[in-house]
């Protein structure tokens, strides 16, 4: 489902723009194995979202629920404000995706897959194209189904990018890449998120590379979004708390923005939270303090 950017008179006149994809309380299970409970996601225009989660959290199972590749037992995701199952080509054709495993015409040339491409859709941008394929490396006389992982993942981005999609969605598209070829790919996401108001789904494990990128962190743990914040705020105010085991005795059973609560040795406690009130007071106990957290730091303190 690569889709491209539409000519305006095939925009629908019902194509909402200013919120391209919005899920509520979706729920999804393989067998008896829970993988989605109740997600609740909503990208307005413009924004690039980083969704992170330790590999099998179910990133790629809600963003096949997002775009309507996969159907969720409760719930629904809508994409430009209609349903992501009953998509219409006006729709279709605003959104640029990459799947983890990229997939196209093995028996197709490079060129020959661009030209297609071209010819199915009017607004499709050649010399944007070309000039992707040039950056990246991408010979158009290559044979697609000789392709290394890499170059088609690199492939399988310019696809993405070259119509200037109003919403990208990107799951791991770094992650057969050597570091250089993934700082060139942030770059052009960035540029275009930039340049068009591109909005960006970008699902990733490497935490630099979200913090690149991303203007929000949105955190799947264990089939939910456990927050969903400005990168620059969550930095700011995500913290870890010691607490001793006396004064861990007078705490309520969660705290206000807590995010993950650990035992220590002789009864103390380790606190994650990530807000700016609700937790201060605690400051004010002998024996607590409290360390800012860093996304990779967080990431590791609540997945574990």
């Amino acid at each position: 489902m690569n889709a491209l950017a539409a000519p305006a008179s095939a925009i629908a006149a019902d194509l909402d723009l200013d919120l391209p994809l919005g899920a509520d309380n979706l729920h999804l299970s393989y067998g008896r194995h829970a993988v989605l409970r109740g997600v609740d996601l909503h990208l307005p225009r413009g924004q690039v979202l980083g969704l992170i989660g330790r590999n099998g959290a179910g990133k790629s199972s809600l963003i096949g629920c997002l775009l309507g590749l996969l159907r969720p037992q409760g719930g629904q995701a809508r994409l430009f404000g209609a349903p992501a199952l009953a998509l219409d080509d006006a729709r279709k054709q605003c959104l640029g995706y990459v799947p983890q495993q990229p997939q196209s015409f093995g028996w197709m040339k490079v060129g020959q897959l661009m030209g297609y491409l071209a010819q199915l859709y009017p607004q499709w941008q050649r010399a944007h194209a070309d000039a992707l394929l040039k950056r990246w490396d991408l010979d158009p006389a290559q044979a697609i189904g000789k392709l290394s992982p890499g170059q088609a993942q690199r492939l399988a981005v310019v696809r993405a990018l070259a119509p200037r999609p109003a919403l990208l969605v990107l799951d791991e598209p770094a992650s057969a890449l050597d570091p250089v070829a993934r700082r060139e790919l942030l770059r052009d996401i960035v540029e275009q998120a930039i340049d068009n108001g591109t909005t960006v789904l970008f699902s990733s494990h490497i935490i630099s590379d979200l913090e690149r990128v991303a203007s929000h962190v949105a955190f799947l743990h264990e089939g939910r979004i456990l927050l969903n914040q400005p990168l620059d705020e969550l930095k700011s105010q995500t913290m870890r708390l010691f607490v001793p085991g006396a004064g861990a005795a007078q705490l309520p059973a969660r705290l206000p923005g807590e995010l993950a609560r650990k035992p220590l040795a002789d009864g103390a406690l380790g606190l994650v939270v990530s807000r700016r009130e609700g937790w201060q007071d605690l400051l004010q106990m002998e024996g607590i303090h409290a360390d800012p957290l860093n996304l990779e730091d967080l990431f590791i303190e609540v997945a574990e």
